[in-house]
């Protein structure tokens, strides 16, 4: 075996041996910390170390903990509070995540959720952004749920004061969070598609419509931000499926019914999303192919005025040579005649082109 070790365990080696490491206090990247208990959130703020301690000797509730970005420092005390698992705690610390759905033990989870934001722009033709992606991250224990964002636009603010008007749905404890956050980012999904889709629309109209500005450029910068809304989509089904089946008791029953309707939706968007790719290969195929003719009917083009142009040059060439005897040189009506000959044979051929429509 190579003695060389892999990236990954180089970093875990240095978050475990560095002397040099202090923990930071993680307020600075606490966005909220609650303590609910029969579905209802206790008044007053808490420390973390209070609010779980608070939770566990009630034997009742659970705690959310919202984090925003925190550093490697900041999420170290988080860790030990609530034992998070040292190899989620770093997927967590780090963005740009691929979806999934980690077990650690019967007593821990860790999924991953890429968010997607639609750019608003005047033309999906001039645009240089479409999608905008993030990173929502939870930690799901029986008592308590940690949530981590990357992203400005990925806020679950809106989506925890509405949790919190619903206090017979959080009684069902923290996977219930966890499914509102599945069913979020599943509708935003929903929402990016179907303005995709009008945007798809545009494009497919540009494209068959003649002389067209749209280019091959443009259609893989579409293409492009396609791919970003499917590495988002596509890696989460199996994830969600497999909550649906029992994956974890952390997940009861009557939870993961609510979470095969978040699947249906996954699947709808997942059939979008393969659809777009299919109909923008094509449209790139038909815009290569457009280009293509374009080019053919330039080149028809430059070759017929190329033809028509090589009359007066020949005529001109052969009556610039320096001979005394040349035909009709000295005839008083020479030079009219020969332009009028070169002016007839490339009008001919001025309609013989018309006529097969190089011109």
């Amino acid at each position: 075996m190579s003695a060389i070790p892999s990236r990954r365990r180089l970093r875990r080696t240095v978050y475990r041996s560095s002397p040099a490491r202090v923990a930071e206090p993680p307020a600075a990247s606490v966005v909220d910390c609650a303590v609910y208990v029969d579905g209802k959130r206790l008044p007053g703020k808490r420390t973390l170390d209070e609010a779980i301690t608070e939770v566990r000797e009630g034997g009742d509730g659970f705690v959310w903990i919202g984090l925003l970005e925190p550093t490697a420092e900041q999420i170290q005390g988080v860790a030990e509070t609530f034992g998070l698992h040292e190899l989620a705690v770093e997927d967590a610390v780090h963005a740009h995540q691929r979806p999934k759905l980690e077990r650690y033990g019967s007593d821990m989870l860790f999924m991953v959720f890429k968010t997607v934001r639609y750019v608003e722009h005047d033309s999906p033709t001039t645009a240089n952004e479409i999608v905008e992606s993030g990173d929502v991250m939870a930690f799901l224990g029986k008592d308590f749920i940690v949530t981590v964002r990357h992203g400005e636009h990925s806020g679950l603010g809106e989506l925890r004061a509405h949790l919190e008007t619903e206090p017979e749905r959080l009684r069902g404890g923290p996977a219930v969070v966890l499914h509102a956050i599945a069913d979020l980012v599943v509708d935003n999904y929903l929402l990016v598609s179907e303005a995709f889709e009008a945007d798809i629309d545009v494009i497919e109209a540009t494209v068959f419509a003649p002389r067209s500005p749209i280019g091959a450029e443009q259609m893989y910068l579409v293409k492009r931000e396609i791919l970003e809304l499917r590495r988002a989509v596509m890696p989460l089904v199996a994830p969600l499926r497999r909550l649906t089946e029992g994956y974890t008791p952390l997940v009861p029953e009557q939870v993961r019914s609510y979470f095969r309707d978040v699947d249906d939706h996954l699947t709808t968007v997942s059939e979008r999303v393969n659809s777009f790719d299919d109909l923008l290969t094509t449209l790139l195929d038909a815009t290569l192919a457009k280009i293509s003719l374009q080019q053919n009917a330039d080149m028809r083009k430059i070759t017929a005025w190329a033809a028509i142009l090589a009359v007066p040059t020949m005529g001109v060439g052969v009556y610039g040579m320096n001979f005394d005897n040349m035909p009709e040189l000295h005839w008083k009506y020479g030079y009219p005649g020969v332009m009028a000959l070169i002016i007839v044979v490339c009008v001919i051929l001025h309609r013989i082109f018309t006529r097969n429509q190089w011109l």
